[in-house]
């Protein structure tokens, strides 16, 4: 793919409609955050563009994010002790959850999407959003994301490195509920780079995402 994803990949875009849980996907290694990123998450029809853009919602008015019973997001390392680098994994976290909420309808208008994502990465989330849509599918399962590494680029920038096990995780067609589950290989496991910067508000939304499916640091 030459357009990437956070929270999940389209291993097969098929009639079937085949979507492996994944924020985004393919195979830049050698790109760094700071480069044009062009994914899996980008561009999207009407239906998937936000109604409420990041800057109408406070700081302190956060939406509420929540995920079907049927699809569970565990996120470790969440403490580092560095209250920067903890809000950075915190707002991160909520980039994926608001990414899967919108793609499973427990976020239909896009209000978290919009307040978590900007620039590429925002593009990248309702591109990711409207692909799933247009193939009628949902997800389901559970994704683990570990080993998160914070470096900050002075005050309102950081990189934020992380694994993803999506072994567990599978899509859904929306009308029949059957579960498209698929074998676990090398390629069930993504390494996401991500840059993520502070806004005036005070939330660290993701700006840009890279992810490398079947990377060797993030095999179990």
């Amino acid at each position: 793919m030459n357009r990437r994803r956070t929270l999940f990949t389209v291993a097969t875009l098929t009639a079937a409609a085949t979507l492996t849980l994944s924020a985004c996907g393919g195979n830049d290694k050698d790109k760094a955050p700071d480069d044009k990123i062009s994914g899996a998450e980008t561009g999207a029809g009407d239906s998937a563009t936000p109604s409420t853009s990041a800057s109408e919602v406070a700081a302190g008015d956060r939406p509420e994010i929540t995920l079907p019973a049927d699809l569970k997001l565990t996120f470790e390392g969440a403490k580092t002790g560095d209250a920067v680098k903890d809000a950075v994994l915190a707002d991160n976290e909520q980039r994926m959850r608001a990414v899967d909420a919108a793609i499973t309808g427990t976020d239909a208008k896009g209000e978290a999407l919009a307040y978590y994502n900007t620039g590429k990465a925002l593009e990248a989330a309702l591109d990711w959003v409207g692909q799933f849509e247009k193939a009628g599918a949902t997800m389901t399962g559970e994704a683990r994301y570990y080993d998160r590494t914070v470096t900050l680029k002075g005050k309102t920038s950081a990189v934020l490195t992380f694994c993803a096990d999506e072994s567990k995780g599978f899509s859904k067609d929306k009308k029949t509920g059957k579960v498209a589950k698929t074998p676990v290989t090398k390629d069930s496991y993504v390494f996401y780079n991500t840059r993520l910067d502070k806004n005036g508000e005070g939330v660290w939304q993701t700006s840009q995402i890279i992810s490398t499916r079947g990377a060797s640091p993030c095999q179990p």
